[in-house]
């Protein structure tokens, strides 16, 4: 028993640290970047302030892929005894953080990245009806769609998880 608590105390830290800095770059480092670079007045400042917030959400989208499959792992082993409702829950929760955390890197971040290198100028000197320019931006509300739905799914995770029963016995009082 000490080990499937220690397993789920760890589950709770590593969902915490990863929505802690999932919701951190969304609220506040991405804005601030953005507003910081453009208020500097540089004819370069959206496709500087882009490039920093995609490293920084190319770090957070494959934590939260890496973190879900580790915790798919480990929820397999420790909810064996817990109802089917709840272990599904967990289990589809943690899928779907790992899904679009991946769907974010693998497939819209790095179809962003190439459309960044077929415009050859910054971003900000493309015109907004230019057919790169509106697919890049469609992409970005896709990005910004799929670390939504995975910060959703793994602040289900969380809470399923630390709503979990674990019956312990206690050492009788001598």
């Amino acid at each position: 028993m000490r080990l499937r608590n220690f397993l789920s105390v760890l589950s709770l830290v590593l969902l915490g640290l990863w929505l802690g800095a999932a919701v951190f770059l969304s609220a506040a480092v991405a804005p601030r970047v953005f507003s910081v670079l453009r208020g500097a007045e540089l004819s370069n400042a959206g496709a500087l302030a882009g490039a920093i917030v995609s490293e920084l959400l190319g770090t957070i989208n494959r934590g939260g892929f890496e973190i879900a499959l580790l915790l798919i792992v480990i929820s397999y082993f420790t909810t064996r005894d817990q109802k089917r409702l709840r272990r599904f829950a967990e289990m589809i929760s943690l899928a779907i953080m790992a899904i679009m955390a991946a769907l974010g890197h693998w497939v819209i971040a790095a179809r962003m990245s190439g459309l960044r290198t077929a415009m050859q100028l910054p971003i900000d000197q493309i015109a907004r009806d230019d057919p790169r320019r509106v697919a890049f931006d469609g992409l970005h509300r896709y990005s910004v769609v799929a670390l939504s739905v995975a910060m959703i799914a793994g602040l289900v995770a969380f809470i399923v998880i630390a709503s979990r029963g674990h019956r312990t016995n206690p050492e009788p009082l001598a």
